[in-house]
Protein backbone atom coordinates (compact mmCIF):
# COMPACT_ATOMS: atom_id res chain seq x y z
CA UNK A 1 0.00 0.00 0.00
CA UNK A 2 1.05 3.42 -0.92
CA UNK A 3 1.46 5.92 1.74
CA UNK A 4 0.62 9.44 0.67
CA UNK A 5 2.25 12.54 2.90
CA UNK A 6 5.27 12.22 5.40
CA UNK A 7 6.42 9.17 6.95
CA UNK A 8 8.17 8.65 10.33
CA UNK A 9 10.75 6.42 10.73
CA UNK A 10 12.26 4.76 13.86
CA UNK A 11 15.29 6.90 13.67
CA UNK A 12 13.56 10.11 12.83
CA UNK A 13 14.00 12.50 15.81
CA UNK A 14 10.95 14.87 15.57
CA UNK A 15 8.06 13.65 18.08
CA UNK A 16 6.17 11.24 16.78
CA UNK A 17 2.86 12.08 18.36
CA UNK A 18 1.08 15.27 20.25
CA UNK A 19 1.90 13.98 23.62
CA UNK A 20 5.61 13.95 23.13
CA UNK A 21 5.00 17.31 21.71
CA UNK A 22 3.48 18.58 24.76
CA UNK A 23 6.56 16.62 26.78
CA UNK A 24 9.08 18.49 24.84
CA UNK A 25 7.73 22.16 25.56
CA UNK A 26 6.57 21.47 28.86
CA UNK A 27 10.34 20.30 29.77
CA UNK A 28 11.61 23.70 27.84
CA UNK A 29 9.24 25.58 30.37
CA UNK A 30 10.32 23.77 33.28
CA UNK A 31 13.95 24.65 32.05
CA UNK A 32 13.08 28.56 31.86
CA UNK A 33 11.40 28.49 35.54
CA UNK A 34 14.50 27.40 36.45
CA UNK A 35 16.55 29.56 34.65
CA UNK A 36 14.27 32.66 36.07
CA UNK A 37 14.69 31.53 39.86
CA UNK A 38 18.53 31.12 39.85
CA UNK A 39 18.28 34.81 37.95
CA UNK A 40 16.18 35.88 40.90
CA UNK A 41 18.51 34.53 43.64
CA UNK A 42 21.29 36.05 42.37
CA UNK A 43 19.68 39.65 41.45
CA UNK A 44 18.43 39.36 45.52
CA UNK A 45 21.98 38.12 46.39
CA UNK A 46 24.23 40.85 44.70
CA UNK A 47 21.10 43.77 46.94
CA UNK A 48 22.16 42.20 49.70
CA UNK A 49 25.96 42.68 49.73
CA UNK A 50 25.33 46.25 48.21
CA UNK A 51 23.42 46.99 51.45
CA UNK A 52 25.35 45.10 53.80
CA UNK A 53 26.44 47.76 55.33
CA UNK A 54 23.36 50.14 55.77
CA UNK A 55 20.69 49.49 57.87
CA UNK A 56 16.89 50.06 56.10
CA UNK A 57 17.08 54.17 56.38
CA UNK A 58 13.63 55.36 58.14
CA UNK A 59 14.67 59.01 58.72
CA UNK A 60 14.15 60.76 55.28
CA UNK A 61 15.86 63.49 54.44
CA UNK A 62 14.27 67.27 53.81
CA UNK A 63 16.34 69.70 51.56
CA UNK A 64 16.48 73.27 52.33
CA UNK A 65 18.37 76.05 50.04
CA UNK A 66 20.40 78.44 52.54
CA UNK A 67 22.59 81.59 51.85
CA UNK A 68 26.03 80.78 53.39
CA UNK A 69 28.67 82.89 53.81
CA UNK A 70 27.47 84.22 50.26
CA UNK A 71 26.65 81.47 48.97
CA UNK A 72 23.45 79.83 47.70
CA UNK A 73 23.78 76.13 49.28
CA UNK A 74 21.23 72.87 49.45
CA UNK A 75 21.69 71.52 53.04
CA UNK A 76 19.83 67.92 53.74
CA UNK A 77 18.44 67.67 56.89
CA UNK A 78 17.52 65.05 58.70
CA UNK A 79 15.44 65.61 61.50
CA UNK A 80 14.95 62.62 64.58
CA UNK A 81 11.35 61.15 64.55
CA UNK A 82 11.36 61.22 68.32
CA UNK A 83 13.28 63.24 70.95
CA UNK A 84 15.74 65.37 69.71
CA UNK A 85 19.62 65.20 71.36
CA UNK A 86 21.60 67.83 70.17
CA UNK A 87 22.97 68.26 66.58
CA UNK A 88 25.78 67.47 63.86
CA UNK A 89 27.38 68.71 60.97
CA UNK A 90 28.62 66.28 58.48
CA UNK A 91 31.05 67.54 55.47
CA UNK A 92 31.50 65.74 52.82
CA UNK A 93 35.06 65.52 50.68
CA UNK A 94 36.62 67.10 48.33
CA UNK A 95 34.74 66.99 45.06
CA UNK A 96 32.04 64.88 46.27
CA UNK A 97 28.56 65.70 47.65
CA UNK A 98 26.05 65.94 50.64
CA UNK A 99 24.43 62.68 49.50
CA UNK A 100 28.07 60.56 50.25
CA UNK A 101 27.08 61.40 53.77
CA UNK A 102 23.33 60.39 53.97
CA UNK A 103 24.42 56.67 55.48
CA UNK A 104 25.71 58.37 58.77
CA UNK A 105 23.04 60.90 58.60
CA UNK A 106 20.65 58.68 59.05
CA UNK A 107 22.43 56.40 61.63
CA UNK A 108 22.78 59.50 63.96
CA UNK A 109 19.26 60.84 63.24
CA UNK A 110 18.13 57.49 64.56
CA UNK A 111 19.95 57.98 67.62
CA UNK A 112 17.95 61.24 68.35
CA UNK A 113 20.33 63.66 66.52
CA UNK A 114 19.35 66.53 64.10
CA UNK A 115 21.54 65.87 61.26
CA UNK A 116 22.74 68.76 58.55
CA UNK A 117 24.61 67.45 55.41
CA UNK A 118 25.15 70.72 53.31
CA UNK A 119 27.21 70.98 49.53
CA UNK A 120 30.27 72.68 50.27
CA UNK A 121 30.78 76.10 48.01
CA UNK A 122 34.00 75.93 47.50
CA UNK A 123 35.87 73.07 45.94
CA UNK A 124 39.69 74.38 46.81
CA UNK A 125 39.48 76.95 49.47
CA UNK A 126 39.14 75.02 52.50
CA UNK A 127 38.76 78.09 55.10
CA UNK A 128 36.20 78.85 52.88
CA UNK A 129 34.23 75.82 53.85
CA UNK A 130 34.95 76.47 57.58
CA UNK A 131 33.04 79.24 57.45
CA UNK A 132 30.31 77.77 56.04
CA UNK A 133 30.17 75.54 58.64
CA UNK A 134 30.56 78.14 61.52
CA UNK A 135 27.36 79.92 59.73
CA UNK A 136 25.44 76.56 59.99
CA UNK A 137 26.89 75.84 63.43
CA UNK A 138 25.49 79.92 64.32
CA UNK A 139 22.14 78.45 62.00
CA UNK A 140 21.41 75.95 64.61
CA UNK A 141 22.22 77.60 67.88
CA UNK A 142 20.58 80.62 67.18
CA UNK A 143 17.50 80.30 64.53
CA UNK A 144 15.14 77.35 63.85
CA UNK A 145 15.47 77.50 60.29
CA UNK A 146 15.85 73.72 60.60
CA UNK A 147 13.63 73.10 62.67
CA UNK A 148 14.14 73.72 66.32
CA UNK A 149 17.19 75.50 67.90
CA UNK A 150 20.13 73.13 69.44
CA UNK A 151 22.78 74.48 71.86
CA UNK A 152 25.37 71.42 71.16
CA UNK A 153 26.46 70.45 67.77
CA UNK A 154 28.89 68.35 66.63
CA UNK A 155 31.03 68.45 63.85
CA UNK A 156 31.82 65.42 61.17
CA UNK A 157 34.13 65.76 58.15
CA UNK A 158 35.13 63.24 55.80
CA UNK A 159 38.65 63.50 53.86
CA UNK A 160 39.05 67.43 52.94
CA UNK A 161 35.48 67.98 54.46
CA UNK A 162 37.81 66.85 57.45
CA UNK A 163 39.63 69.53 57.01
CA UNK A 164 36.95 72.45 56.82
CA UNK A 165 35.70 71.04 60.03
CA UNK A 166 38.88 71.18 62.07
CA UNK A 167 38.93 74.64 60.88
CA UNK A 168 35.37 75.12 62.37
CA UNK A 169 35.61 73.30 65.55
CA UNK A 170 36.29 76.21 67.70
CA UNK A 171 32.98 78.17 66.78
CA UNK A 172 31.17 78.27 70.00
CA UNK A 173 28.52 75.55 70.77
CA UNK A 174 30.77 72.73 68.89
CA UNK A 175 31.27 70.38 71.77
CA UNK A 176 33.07 67.40 69.96
CA UNK A 177 34.67 67.11 66.23
CA UNK A 178 35.26 63.71 64.05
CA UNK A 179 37.81 63.54 61.82
CA UNK A 180 36.64 60.85 59.15
CA UNK A 181 40.49 59.93 57.35
CA UNK A 182 41.07 63.35 57.09
CA UNK A 183 42.91 65.62 55.07
CA UNK A 184 45.18 67.93 55.62
CA UNK A 185 46.57 70.87 53.45
CA UNK A 186 49.68 73.06 52.68
CA UNK A 187 48.89 76.53 50.97
CA UNK A 188 51.69 77.24 48.44
CA UNK A 189 52.65 80.77 50.34
CA UNK A 190 52.49 79.30 53.67
CA UNK A 191 55.18 77.11 55.79
CA UNK A 192 53.05 74.77 57.57
CA UNK A 193 49.66 72.85 56.90
CA UNK A 194 46.27 74.26 57.86
CA UNK A 195 44.94 71.39 59.77
CA UNK A 196 48.44 70.96 62.38
CA UNK A 197 48.28 74.94 62.64
CA UNK A 198 44.11 74.64 63.55
CA UNK A 199 45.14 71.77 65.97
CA UNK A 200 48.09 72.55 67.69
CA UNK A 201 45.08 75.72 69.55
CA UNK A 202 42.12 73.76 69.44
CA UNK A 203 40.16 72.97 72.54
CA UNK A 204 37.59 71.23 71.14
CA UNK A 205 37.81 67.53 71.83
CA UNK A 206 38.22 65.26 69.16
CA UNK A 207 38.05 61.63 67.84
CA UNK A 208 40.54 60.37 64.96
CA UNK A 209 39.59 57.49 62.59
CA UNK A 210 42.15 56.53 59.85
CA UNK A 211 43.18 54.21 57.24
CA UNK A 212 46.73 53.23 56.20
CA UNK A 213 48.76 56.06 54.39
CA UNK A 214 47.64 56.33 50.58
CA UNK A 215 47.54 58.55 48.15
CA UNK A 216 43.87 59.06 48.71
CA UNK A 217 44.31 60.28 52.01
CA UNK A 218 47.79 62.19 51.10
CA UNK A 219 49.76 59.75 52.50
CA UNK A 220 47.66 60.12 56.46
CA UNK A 221 49.12 63.84 56.13
CA UNK A 222 46.38 64.56 58.85
CA UNK A 223 47.97 61.59 61.10
CA UNK A 224 50.11 63.91 62.68
CA UNK A 225 47.23 66.26 63.92
CA UNK A 226 47.46 63.66 66.70
CA UNK A 227 50.90 64.74 68.39
CA UNK A 228 49.41 68.01 68.76
CA UNK A 229 45.78 67.91 69.56
CA UNK A 230 45.48 69.02 73.47
CA UNK A 231 42.09 67.73 74.27
CA UNK A 232 42.50 64.56 71.95
CA UNK A 233 39.44 61.79 72.93
CA UNK A 234 40.64 58.60 70.77
CA UNK A 235 42.67 58.43 67.57
CA UNK A 236 41.71 55.33 65.90
CA UNK A 237 43.68 53.61 63.07
CA UNK A 238 41.42 51.30 61.20
CA UNK A 239 43.65 48.38 59.67
CA UNK A 240 43.43 47.44 56.25
CA UNK A 241 40.71 50.30 55.79
CA UNK A 242 40.20 52.28 52.13
CA UNK A 243 39.74 56.25 52.11
CA UNK A 244 36.27 54.97 51.09
CA UNK A 245 35.31 52.74 53.84
CA UNK A 246 34.86 56.42 55.37
CA UNK A 247 32.12 57.48 53.27
CA UNK A 248 28.28 55.95 53.30
CA UNK A 249 27.61 55.58 50.81
CA UNK A 250 30.56 55.74 48.59
CA UNK A 251 30.69 54.62 44.56
CA UNK A 252 32.09 53.39 42.11
CA UNK A 253 34.25 55.93 41.08
CA UNK A 254 35.62 56.51 44.61
CA UNK A 255 36.32 52.70 44.76
CA UNK A 256 37.83 52.95 41.54
CA UNK A 257 40.35 55.19 42.87
CA UNK A 258 41.14 54.59 45.89
CA UNK A 259 40.21 50.48 46.73
CA UNK A 260 37.40 48.42 47.67
CA UNK A 261 35.25 48.83 50.83
CA UNK A 262 34.87 46.28 53.51
CA UNK A 263 31.32 45.94 55.55
CA UNK A 264 33.43 45.05 58.61
CA UNK A 265 35.53 47.97 58.08
CA UNK A 266 32.41 50.39 57.52
CA UNK A 267 31.13 49.28 60.69
CA UNK A 268 34.16 49.77 62.82
CA UNK A 269 33.78 53.93 61.47
CA UNK A 270 29.56 53.94 61.84
CA UNK A 271 30.47 52.52 65.45
CA UNK A 272 32.92 54.96 66.14
CA UNK A 273 30.49 57.84 65.26
CA UNK A 274 27.99 56.31 67.22
CA UNK A 275 30.73 56.13 70.55
CA UNK A 276 30.75 60.07 69.35
CA UNK A 277 27.41 60.46 70.02
CA UNK A 278 27.24 58.72 73.24
CA UNK A 279 29.98 60.85 74.65
CA UNK A 280 29.06 64.32 73.77
CA UNK A 281 25.29 64.19 73.10
CA UNK A 282 24.38 62.58 76.31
Amino acid sequence: MRLIGPTVSDTDPRPACGACRFFLIDNRLHMLKQKICLLTFLIVLINSQAFAAEPFLKVSAKTHAVKIDSNSVEVDVYKPMGPQNGAAVLTHGGFRGRKTMAGHAQALAERGVLVVAPDMPCTFDHRCNARAISELVKTLRDTDTFGVRTRRVILVGFSAGGLSSLLAADTPGVVGFVGLDAYDHLPSNESERLGIVAARSLSTETLLLRAPASSCNAQSAAASWQTVLKTLWRDELIVGATHCDFEAPTDWLCRLACGETNVSRQLQVRQGLLDAVSRWLP
